[in-house]
């Protein structure tokens, strides 16, 4: 019977751990990671991405209404959607908002400005979508572009 001792100058760490537990436990992650990806690409189990169809891409330097369609990946309309503009490197001197009705269309009243010595900018649209729902905006959606004529 090994003494305390022996256990104390054992070097030999995990030389002993059976080479079957440690192909047993790679070849079970690498299942587990297969039927995940699977469950994810189910219908009702994975989320559907919304995305944001504006009016006009290219838009002037001034106040406007700009309207916002929510279409999900079928290219359906979303209503009780949530559309945010807000500035990138155009400036809005405050976030805009606002909610998608029926035909899934959002209207936001915006005042882009472009900062001095600059001839482009771009605002950029977020989604948040309807309490309740599958829906989700993960991707990046079209933004405007903001010019100075």
């Amino acid at each position: 019977m090994p003494t305390y001792e022996a256990f104390l100058s054992d070097d030999r760490a995990i030389e002993g751990l059976p080479i079957r537990l440690v192909i047993a436990i790679v070849v079970g992650v690498a299942s587990l990671s297969i039927m995940m990806s699977m469950l994810g690409g189910i219908g009702t189990l994975g989320a559907t991405e919304l995305d944001a169809q504006p009016e006009a891409e290219v838009i002037d330097a001034d106040e406007r209404t700009l309207s916002v369609t929510v279409v999900d990946e079928s290219g359906e309309p979303v209503e009780g959607a949530t559309v945010v503009v807000d500035g990138d490197s155009a400036q809005l001197d405050e976030i805009a908002t606002g909610t998608s009705g029926e035909d899934g269309t959002a209207s936001v009243r915006i005042d882009p400005e472009l900062r001095q010595n600059q001839d482009r900018g771009t605002l950029q649209i977020d989604i948040k979508p309807p309490s309740g729902t599958d829906f989700q905006d993960k991707r990046q959606n079209t933004e405007v572009l903001v010019v100075d004529r």
